[in-house]
């Protein structure tokens, strides 16, 4: 057998797998992977917005404190605890959506990560079991090797 043939018969299914991979694998898994950032963003963006409104209802406190200093102090002590229950409720909420959206991001990325992964694995074997049937000059059976290929999957 021919040492160069088979490098470069090796080099071309290399470069098919490589074009392959760039061409079908890659742009669904970075579209994904941007529509989770932009979702993560949006999240975040959606803190933010909590923060702001937490300042604005710490702004209104102040503004609150100022006026009910001329008047009653009892008015004044109820404007307090609703403003301390405000802002602890938007950053109970703010929290709350925050962590819903990065769980839900991270749980989403690893599905799509494993789902990415077993068709790659099934793409290599088929690859694999085509190569062998180009080189051995026959058709390679694959309900025959239906364990073998089921053992490269896992090995892959």
């Amino acid at each position: 057998m021919n040492l160069n043939a088979t490098l470069f018969a090796q080099l071309i299914v290399f470069l098919i797998l490589a074009w392959f991979t760039m061409k079908f694998v890659w742009p669904p898994l970075i579209n994904a992977l941007d529509e989770r950032s932009k979702k993560i963003a949006e999240g975040l963006a959606a803190a933010e917005k909590g923060t702001a409104d937490l300042a604005q209802a710490q702004a209104r406190v102040s503004l609150m404190e100022a006026s009910a200093k001329s008047e009653n102090h009892a008015r004044m002590a109820e404007a307090e605890k609703q403003a301390a229950e405000l802002i602890e409720q938007a950053r109970r909420e703010a929290e709350a959506e925050r962590a819903r959206i990065v769980a839900r991001a991270a749980q989403d990325a690893a599905q799509e990560m494993q789902r990415v992964r077993d068709t790659l694995r099934n793409d290599v074997a088929a690859l694999a079991v085509q190569g062998a049937s180009q080189i051995l000059k026959r058709e390679v059976d694959a309900r025959a090797h239906a364990e073998l290929l089921d053992q490269l999957k896992a090995q892959l």
